[in-house]
């Protein structure tokens, strides 16, 4: 029978994963269909597991000294009902857009981010949020920002015997974030693209802007030339600035779900929604 650990404490759930290597479990609504698929395919996957449900401080929402932090453990639904500043706008919109409800209600961010899907609905909402993933191990703590965290699909940077303990988001005043994702239908669906962006303003014109897409590469990207070319515009104007050399960073592949032309182009048509957004 498969070892299934339930530690109490940090310590204990670090010195676990070292000694033994077991999957850490947080939400479980990826691990579990995941170990279901694999023996519906006569793969009996039962690697150990490290249920993190009764170690403290990993799961929560606080302000701190140069912004948020986001409790690894923490929900989706936790999140969107969070009483968060508009800067956050973006996440709080994926996290009501994820799964179901049920799985809103499980589903953590950290647990989205460690699978490092292509079309995970958190990640483009970190890659702006500029945020860092705080990990610990028995050697100790080291933070890494997001997009040097996902590596390429479904790989991170996690190093053996880690955990993702919790996430942080600096502090961006007068920013506002936003999210739109396209999939076959409302929830319960795998995105064919998305978009998030953070902009911020100083008067009526643009300061910052923050672009990345999901679902068009092996991983969510930035688009470095797109927001440079938002800098110093009217708010007016964003919607008409986004064109196909923007999206030059992004790989779109031929799917079930769509082809690549396809999600080209649904990425840009997003992008000109997203962006349209800021102007309500």
């Amino acid at each position: 029978m498969t070892a299934y650990h339930r530690p109490r404490t940090l310590e204990d759930a670090l010195a676990i994963r070292a000694a033994t290597g077991a999957l850490p479990l947080a939400g479980g609504t990826d691990i579990h269909p995941m170990r279901t698929a694999r023996a519906a395919w006569g793969n009996p996957w039962m690697p150990e597991i490290l249920d993190l449900s009764a170690v403290p401080d990993l799961a929560g929402i606080a302000e701190t000294g140069e912004g948020w932090r986001i409790g690894a453990r923490t929900t989706w639904t936790s999140i969107a009902d969070a009483p968060l500043p508009p800067l956050f706008d973006g996440l709080r919109a994926a996290a009501r857009e994820i799964g179901g409800r049920q799985v809103q209600n499980r589903g953590t961010i950290a647990g989205n981010l460690v699978t490092a899907s292509p079309a995970g609905d958190g990640i483009p909402n970190l890659l702006v949020l500029d945020a860092e993933v705080e990990l610990a191990s028995t050697h100790g703590a080291r933070r890494l920002r997001v997009a040097d965290f996902v590596t390429g699909y479904r790989a991170t940077a996690l190093a053996p015997g880690e955990i993702v303990t919790a996430l942080h988001i600096p502090r961006c005043e007068r920013a506002r974030g936003r999210f739109e994702k396209l999939g076959a239908r409302r929830y319960l669906v795998i995105s064919i693209a998305m978009a998030a962006a953070v902009i911020r303003l100083e008067g009526d014109r643009v300061a910052e802007a923050r672009i990345a897409v999901g679902a068009c590469s092996p991983v969510a990207r930035r688009l470095p030339v797109l927001e440079a070319a938002l800098i110093g515009i009217h708010p007016s104007e964003m919607p008409q600035v986004p064109q196909p050399a923007h999206l030059a960073p992004l790989a779109p592949i031929d799917d079930v779900r769509g082809s690549a032309a396809y999600r080209a182009d649904a990425a840009r048509a997003l992008l000109r929604d997203l962006l349209a957004g800021f102007l309500g």
